[in-house]
C-alpha cells in the first residue's frame, strides 16, 4: 500500500510541496480533492459532520480519522477522550502531531484495546466495510467495540443518481453485485494507489445488516442523497 492519502496528509502538514489529490471511482470520472479539505475546522464541515460531532459523547473512537480533523475538534473543543484510529501511518503521525492524544495506526478489524461510548464513521464511513459481502464481519467488531449504551455514528450516500436512466427513469445498474460497491482509486504527484473496495449503502440496506446484526439503527438526518445514522445495541 503506497498510502498516497497519508503521503498528502504529511506533505500539507509539513509545508513540503503538497498538491491536491485526485479521486477516481468505477463510475465517476477524476475527481480534484483539495488537500486542505482535509485539515478543515468545524465551521468548514457539512452539516452531517456537525450532526455527528454534536451528537458525539463520552469515550469516543473515530475511525478512518485522516488527518484528525474531527478528533481534534471533539478532544480540544468538547473536552472528550478520543482515539483517532486509521489504517494509514502517516495520517496518524500526522494526527499526533496536531496534538491528538491518542492516535493508532491500525486496521480496524485489529483494534480490540477497549470499548468506546461513541464511535465514529464519517466521510462515506460505510466505505471501509469493502462489499455487502463483508459487512457483517464490520458490524459484529463494532458491536463488540461499543460499550452496552454505546452509539456508532456512520454516514453513507446513496449513489443511485449516478446511474444512467432511461425515459421512464428507470436505472441501469449492473447486474452483477450491488449499484454501491465501487473500486476507488487514489492519485498523488503522478503516482497511483492499487483500487480498493469502496461501499456506498442506502439507508434501507444498512438497516437490513445492522438489525441482523444486533443493532436498532434511526435516520438522524437526510442531506439529499447522503445520511448521517445512529446504531445502538438492542
Amino acid at each position: 500500500m503506497k498510502d498516497l492519502m497519508g503521503r498528502a496528509i504529511w506533505d500539507y502538514y509539513h509545508n513540503e510541496n503538497p498538491q491536491d489529490l485526485q479521486t477516481e471511482t468505477s463510475i465517476s470520472e477524476l475527481d480534484e480533492l483539495p488537500v486542505d479539505y482535509l485539515f478543515r475546522d468545524f465551521e468548514d464541515m457539512n452539516d452531517i459532520e456537525q450532526k455527528a460531532l454534536k451528537l458525539s459523547k463520552g469515550k469516543i473512537l473515530d475511525i478512518g480519522s485522516g488527518a484528525g480533523s474531527h478528533s481534534l475538534y471533539l478532544q480540544d473543543e468538547k473536552n472528550l477522550e478520543v482515539t483517532a484510529l486509521d489504517i494509514s501511518q502517516k495520517s496518524i503521525e500526522v494526527c499526533k502531531l496536531r496534538g491528538i492524544k491518542k492516535a493508532v495506526a491500525e486496521n480496524m478489524l485489529h483494534f480490540s484495546v477497549e470499548t468506546f461510548d461513541t464511535i465514529l464513521l464519517l466521510m462515506n464511513g460505510t466505505g471501509i466495510f469493502q462489499s455487502l459481502a463483508l459487512i457483517d464481519v464490520y458490524l459484529e467488531k463494532l458491536y463488540s467495540l461499543l460499550n452496552p449504551k454505546g452509539q456508532i455514528l456512520i454516514d453513507s450516500t446513496n449513489i443511485l443518481y449516478m446511474y444512467d436512466k432511461d425515459e421512464d427513469g428507470g436505472v441501469y445498474i449492473p447486474a452483477e453485485g450491488y449499484y454501491g460497491e465501487l473500486d476507488y482509486i487514489v492519485h498523488y504527484k503522478g503516482e497511483s494507489e492499487d483500487p480498493i473496495k469502496w461501499l456506498y449503502l442506502d439507508f434501507n440496506t444498512l438497516k437490513n445488516a445492522a438489525e441482523n446484526n444486533g443493532f436498532k439503527i434511526e435516520k438522524v438526518l437526510q442531506d439529499e442523497d447522503a445520511y448521517l445514522a445512529r446504531m445502538t445495541k438492542i
